[in-house]
């Protein structure tokens, strides 16, 4: 423990994955969070496309698409009856590996992660908080405190706040973390039901003052129900499922046999100022919170571990410069702050009370909602949205290039081999790559092979022109599979200037690292 060079503090999905990519990377952390056990319980259900590219880099993705169960159908209901049924399970056919909207419960998921870390020697460590922590330009010195109370010292390289939205790193470092609380109170709960919409679809019922949104769950007649409170019992506080049995869960014909869990809550968006400060970090709801539209919230806390671990393990390595987490925050913050803008208007058309805003849930949605998303062109807008592969870094300073319609920053576009497999199959390596699509100079593998970084060729086929790519082009990966450099012609002096400009990396560097580094790193 003693010897980590990363410390994690929260062991959410967040921290976890962002755990996991470290330790695949070979970058030794300490990951501690001041609960007793794993969570039992939880609120986050969808596990996006992007997330499972991710996944399938470290060899989980087949595991968690096992345990969890894959939507068939979006479903919209209004007066008790269903306007629209769409089949969803392959939605984003032709985009992704994994075309379909994944619901898994958190505390699975969780669950999961930390089983795979386990594999790697990876414990988390219960009942251990962080009390305080200073930092300077070499490393972040932490009071740390165990189960028994008793505070240690823990001096480390980096330290990356997970800890959620009461984020005691945050806190330390006096980011400030505006934005709002909706209006209004929401429940959620899990049940054993009965009825038309307990099957494996989505259940959305919008009513004039009522709001329910049914989630399949992978046990038989078990259900995800989320909805709203719209009016409080006078002089209550703590509420049971038996106050919100409102109109849209009578509407949609649902009989509750058994109430499993049940909770009431308020819904943020906020955004923190800073995703960073010197050698510290905030990723997932530490960062960002906002609400439930889409279940884009964990989904966005591992994308924001994956961004940051190949950088941190980059530079621990000695294989980039420091200045390479300069592109943290802007990549992620971005991001961040579209998603809260996003999910904003989306959640106050659905719950805003007025008439104007009921006429469109029930009256206009009603009737566009059902021919709109039966077009194909509609479907794959709204599952690179949802599915988060739309998500890009133009602005980056990593980011350079255009080659076709694929820029420097863009998700590599996902193409199936007319052969066999992908070319999402080299990402595994978790390693800067470069993608040719088509012919090339003949010698490029073997320059390329000075940088220390394979060349992966694939037979030109139509559609790679379909998705974007340019025949003969040279594309450099990044470890998180985003494209860093579009290079129509394949020059080998533009590719080596790249890297020494933009990222500071080297052959030597890559292969061998620093020594200082290579041991704070664990390597």
């Amino acid at each position: 423990m003693h010897e980590a060079a990363i410390l994690i503090v929260g062991a959410g999905p967040t921290g976890l994955a962002l755990a996991l990519w470290l330790t695949r990377l070979g970058i030794r952390v300490r990951i501690i969070d001041k609960t007793a056990e794993p969570g039992t319980t939880s609120r986050a259900l969808a596990v996006q496309a992007r997330t499972l590219e991710f996944y399938r880099q470290v060899g989980i993705a087949d595991t968690v698409v096992a345990s969890g169960l894959v939507i068939d159908s979006l479903n919209l209901w209004t007066n008790g009856i269903r306007r629209a049924r769409v089949p969803i399970r392959q939605i984003g056919e032709g985009l992704s590996p994994y075309p379909f909207p994944l619901v898994l419960p958190q505390d699975v998921h969780e669950q999961l992660l930390i089983d795979e870390l386990r594999k790697h020697d990876v414990q988390v460590e219960r009942r251990t908080s962080l009390v305080r922590f200073e930092q300077d330009d070499r490393s972040v010195l932490a009071a740390i405190a165990g189960p028994d109370g008793s505070t240690t010292q823990a001096d480390v390289q980096y330290v990356a706040g997970c800890d959620g939205a009461s984020s005691t790193v945050r806190e330390q470092l006096g980011i400030g973390f505006p934005g709002g609380t909706y209006s209004g109170v929401f429940y959620v709960a899990d049940v054993q039901a009965s009825g038309p919409a307990v099957d494996r679809g989505l259940h959305v019922d919008i009513e004039d003052a009522d709001f329910a949104i049914v989630f399949p769950m992978k046990q038989d007649g078990r259900i995800r129900l989320v909805g709203t409170v719209r009016e409080m019992p006078a002089g209550r506080r703590d509420l049971t499922f038996e106050d919100v049995r409102g109109t849209a869960i009578e509407h949609l014909q649902l009989r509750v046999e058994n109430v499993q869990w049940f909770s009431t809550y308020h819904v943020h968006h906020r955004v923190a100022d800073r995703f960073r400060v010197g050698r510290a970090f905030l990723l997932g709801d530490a960062a960002h919170i906002h609400s439930p539209v889409g279940g884009q919230g964990m989904n966005t806390g591992i994308g924001d571990a994956v961004n940051l671990a190949w950088k941190l393990a980059s530079v621990l390595k000695g294989a980039a410069r420091e200045t390479v987490l300069d592109s943290y925050e802007p990549e992620r913050i971005a991001f961040a702050r579209r998603l809260v803008a996003t999910t904003d208007r989306v959640f106050t058309i659905v719950t805003k009370p007025g008439r104007l805003a009921r006429v469109v849930r029930t009256k206009l949605a009603p009737r566009l909602v059902p021919s709109l998303i039966g077009l194909e062109s509609i479907q794959h807008f709204l599952f690179r949205t949802v599915s988060q592969t739309e998500i890009e870094y133009h602005g980056s300073p990593l980011s350079e290039g255009t080659a076709g319609h694929v820029r420097g920053g863009d998700r590599l576009p996902w193409i199936v081999l007319a052969a066999t497999g992908d070319n999402f199959t080299p990402l595994a390596s978790m390693a800067w790559q470069v993608h040719v699509y088509g012919d090339s100079t003949d010698d490029l593998g073997d320059r390329c092979a000075d940088l220390n970084i394979p060349v992966h060729r694939f037979s030109w086929q139509p559609s790679m022109s379909t998705a974007g790519l340019l025949e003969g082009a040279l594309y450099l990966i990044r470890p998180d599979g985003y494209v860093a450099l579009a290079d129509p012609r394949p020059r080998l002096e533009n590719l080596r200037r790249y890297l020494a400009e933009r990222v500071g990396y080297s052959a030597r560097s890559a292969t061998i690292g620093s020594t200082r580094d290579a041991r704070r790193a664990g390597a």
